[in-house]
Order: structure tokens, then sequence, then C-alpha cells
């Protein structure tokens, strides 16, 4: 069993992997980082790079936690790609970020967010920021 987190280099993103670390350490299992592209042009945005993703990963082997760090391909959707990790992990919890958006901003952007609360065959924590 794991906790997997969609991962991405931000602020927002840190305090999101904060709690997912506090929640694997609580529950003493493995913790899952994933970062994935989202559609092209917002993909700078959120795709950490290599050396970021090597920071990641002594970050999280320097807190002795155990962990693994992964990277999506971008071919499926982000929520997509999060929900094929947590059935593949058997994850017991996946941590998401959740940001406020416009009823415009969701109709044209669809949710990655709103996909992952709905289909996660796990209970999903949605730590939200403005």
């Amino acid at each position: 069993m794991s906790v997997v987190v969609g991962y991405v280099p931000s602020r927002e993103g840190a305090v999101v992997l904060e709690r997912a670390i506090a929640e694997a350490r609580s529950r003493g299992t493995r913790l899952v980082a994933l970062n994935v592209p989202r559609a092209p042009e917002f993909a700078q945005d959120f795709v950490a790079g290599a050396e970021e993703l090597q920071h990641l990963d002594e970050a999280l082997a320097a807190a002795g936690l155990e962990h693994e760090v992964r990277r999506g391909s971008g071919d499926d959707t982000p929520a997509d790609t999060l929900l094929d990790l947590v059935e593949e992990v058997g994850a017991e919890l996946v941590v998401i970020g959740l940001r406020r958006r416009s009823p415009v901003g969701k109709m044209i952007m669809g949710s990655t967010s709103q996909r992952v609360l709905l289909d996660a065959p796990c209970p999903v924590l949605a730590v939200q920021f403005d």
C-alpha cells in the first residue's frame, strides 16, 4: 500500500507534498510522487525538470521515507495517468492540490482534480489553496 501525490514544482506543490509526506508517515507506508505534463500550453508550469525530480528524490530519501518519484509521459490526461498509478500501486490515499476556479474556467479547461475526486478507487485528500 502507498500514498500517491500529484507533484507540481511550485509553492503550492510544496504544500501538497508536505501534506502527503505527513500522511505517508502517519500511515507507515511509502510515498509515490507523480509529476505529469498537462496540456501543452501549460506544460512548462507543471513539469519538473530532471534536476528538480532528483532533488525531490534526495529530499524524500533524507527524510527517511520509503518513496518513489515518477514522471508521466504526457500521452494521457493527467487524471488518467494519476488514476492508473493509483490502481497500479494499490494506493490507500491520493493527495492532490485543489485550486479555486470560476465555473467558466472549469468548463473550458476541464478539471483534473474533479476527475480524480470522483473516479479514484480510494480516499482523496484535496489540499485547497487560492
